[in-house]
């Protein structure tokens, strides 16, 4: 069983990268997960793959939950599961999905952390020369004013900004490409970034931004510069690339309201991902309320 699962999880490894695009963070992200099912079916003497049905998923579920992980994680792990199943259903390996209607635990949902305004302003403000922090403003500048993902971020080529109407083109999740604007600091940094530009890249590199040795910039390094910047300026909070976003999506919606907007800024495919920004004071809500709804005022009765 154990080598005929490799052998099938391997080929849908192979289909997420190669058919459908998949970043290598993500397939690793389902391998690991198929894998923990794997360590759970051989726990279960050996089931074989085409034999896995609905009560193996709910035990597989209940085992996690006993083991105290997290519904949210479990949720995850069972996403894989029907995407892997519904893969083999394709190959005509298997017959029903049997993850299809299995749930996860309902667990307390776990809000984002988010930099107030103020904190984000203290880590924005300063006014080095030297051409690492011009690099580092402009990328901490651009996360916040556009709400981008670490990948996105360091994905980005020179070409993808587009300075005339502020708006920057990002390859997303499944090699999506969306189009944002860039706020009128970002534009700016990033402008005094590439002046500094030259100094550090070697060659025709397309990359925006690079490392000293003049290659596109990795996700780790940008976070090791990021926690640089946290304790140089003294930020009472772990500054990471995705807490930027966080706080760029909870700032934009506090202020507009508008969820949809602030899905398609993020480049979330299901809104319900979204809706995990709108905790929102509730004081804001009622005067939005109050403002907008066209019953929200009570008609004052005419005195009898």
């Amino acid at each position: 069983m154990s080598n005929e699962l490799d052998r099938w999880r391997d080929r849908f490894i192979g289909h997420l990268s190669g058919e459908r695009g998949l970043s290598p963070q993500t397939c690793h992200s389902y391998r690991r997960d198929l894998l923990r099912f794997g360590e759970f079916l051989t726990r279960r003497a050996g089931v074989s793959v085409d034999a896995v049905d609905a009560s193996q998923v709910r035990a597989f579920v209940a085992w996690r939950h006993r083991g105290g992980v997290s519904g949210r994680t479990i949720q995850r792990e069972l996403s894989a599961l029907r995407t892997f199943f519904a893969y083999l259903l394709r190959e005509g390996q298997v017959g029903p999905n049997p993850a299809t209607d299995v749930r996860a635990p309902k667990s307390a949902q776990k809000l984002p952390a988010v930099l107030d305004a103020d904190q984000v302003a203290g880590l924005l403000d300063f006014d080095e020369k030297s051409p690492l922090a011009v690099r580092d403003r402009a990328m901490l500048e651009l996360i916040y004013s556009s709400g981008l993902r670490l990948s996105e971020l360091v994905g980005l080529n020179l070409g993808d900004v587009d300075f005339d109407e502020s708006l920057v083109a990002v390859t997303g999740k499944g090699r999506k490409r969306r189009i944002v604007p860039v706020g009128g600091h970002a534009r700016a940094a990033i402008e005094r970034w590439l002046v500094q530009r030259p100094a550090l890249v070697k060659g025709s590199a397309k990359a925006l931004f690079v490392s000293t040795r003049g290659a596109r910039l990795s996700p780790r390094a940008v976070q090791s510069r990021f926690e640089r910047w946290t304790r140089v300026k003294g930020v009472d909070a772990r500054v990471h690339p995705h807490l930027l976003r966080h706080s760029f999506a909870s700032h934009l919606l506090e202020s507009s309201g508008d969820l949809r907007a602030v899905q398609e800024l993020l480049g979330h495919a299901d809104i319900s991902t979204t809706q995990v920004y709108t905790h929102l004071d509730f004081q804001h809500l009622a005067k939005v309320y109050d403002k907008a709804h066209p019953r929200a005022h009570k008609r004052q009765r005419k005195p009898g």
